[in-house]
């Protein structure tokens, strides 16, 4: 046996890969499997993107990069934070990445010592937790309740800060659930921290994938800018989860620290999924208002029915693509129902215990399918449901 470094037991896994796995192994022995367990947006990325992506590498955009990104790309992404979240921002506060997570990696990296505690919403993305223990960190749940519209609970947030707090991440439209922060809970947030030391991830990454409202960035507030990171990226709202290409918005000085932990792990970002970026940015957008409809179309039916299912009760989310249905009246564990389903229903969902512990009695189901298969594994889940309960 390898001599492994201890540090690597507190990284955990997304278990949405882990269902994607079995699943793809059932659908080899000729199962039929409608896939609503991965966060992927099922349509193309945008023809002007793939050709922008083409004529970029016949140009010879094959090589290495300035660490932080282009400076071109860098500069469409601040004007796009001015246009689109109302931050101030320039190309020195930019740094490009591959993807999103290496911003969640870098902002513990860069802020949070051994024994500093750090606010994550629960249930929320996996690796938020999994980032905060790698790095030492105090990982400290902030409850979305379904009562509460999956809303942070403002007088337990406020209860939970303490003079360890470093970091408090925020992610609206949220994954898992789909619940979006209001303009007034982002302010109420920022009346707590803002005189103190503590900085804010702001997960941005679902923010024009939204049904009702608009997106508010905490960001755009003054006195939060300088202690705010934003996370953001490519991969849902223009369909490019495969270009691996994310970026983060952050002071100045921050951005040199994130730049240099780019120098050592990932050199840069691919030049030509920058140059593809700047034309997702700048060039047409109605397939992202397309994108939208239909996600919208999808989370509606698929609220109405799950409601309709005897121990299923569902809120209608706000934003991203995803609908968290409560089961807990169908007496059955999340994750022994994520596990039949699969194997008895041809149905790949995730157990809401996949996001943290306050998603027991939960179902993730992704809309990014299309209405066809949502109709089939809807069909699917109410027959087992009453055959079961």
């Amino acid at each position: 046996m390898q001599n492994i470094a201890d540090r690597i037991s507190l990284l955990s896994t997304e278990s949405a890969f882990d269902v994607l796995a079995k699943a793809k192994k059932l659908e080899t022995q000729g199962k039929d499997i409608v896939h609503l367990e991965i966060g992927q947006p099922d349509f193309k990325t945008p023809q002007n993107i793939i050709d922008a992506g083409a004529r970029a590498m016949n140009e010879g955009f094959t090589g290495y990069t300035p660490a932080n990104g282009l400076l071109e790309t860098r500069e469409v992404i601040a004007d796009y934070c001015i246009r689109h979240k109302g931050v101030k921002t320039n190309a020195d506060e930019i740094v490009v990445v591959p993807g999103g997570k290496p911003i969640m990696f870098y902002t513990m990296l860069s802020l949070v010592n051994p024994g500093d505690e750090v606010i994550y919403p629960n249930p929320g993305f996996p690796i938020y937790e999994s980032n905060i223990k790698f790095v030492g960190g105090v990982p400290v749940p902030m409850p979305l309740l379904d009562e509460n519209d999956f809303r942070i609970d403002i007088e337990k947030f406020k209860e939970s800060i303490t003079d360890k707090t470093k970091l408090v991440i925020l992610n609206t439209p949220s994954n898992p659930t789909g619940g979006t922060l209001t303009k007034e809970d982002i302010l109420a947030i920022t009346d707590i921290i803002k005189s103190r030391d503590i900085y804010v991830l702001s997960d941005e990454i679902y923010d024009r994938i939204m049904f009702d409202g608009e997106p508010f960035s905490i960001a755009s507030i003054p006195e939060m800018k300088d202690k705010t990171i934003i996370l953001d990226g490519f991969s849902k709202t223009y369909a490019m989860t495969g270009w691996r290409l994310g970026y983060g918005v952050m002071n100045k000085e921050l951005a040199k620290h994130f730049t240099m932990l780019m120098v050592n792990s990932n050199s840069c970002a691919a030049s030509f999924t920058q140059k593809a970026a700047i034309e997702a940015l700048t060039g047409p957008q109605d397939t992202v208002v397309y994108m939208v409809e239909q996600f919208k179309k999808r989370r509606d039916y698929v609220v109405e029915a799950l409601n309709g299912i005897p121990g299923i009760s569902c809120i209608l989310p706000s934003g991203a693509f995803y609908v968290f249905p409560n089961i807990k009246n169908t007496n059955i564990n999340g994750k022994v129902l994520q596990d039949r389903l699969l194997e008895e229903a041809g149905v790949a969902t995730l157990a809401g215990t996949s996001f943290g512990s306050y998603g027991e009695g939960y179902l993730r189901l992704s809309c990014a399918n299309s209405m066809e298969n949502l109709e089939k594994a809807i069909e699917r889940i109410d027959k087992f449901i009453r055959s079961n309960i």
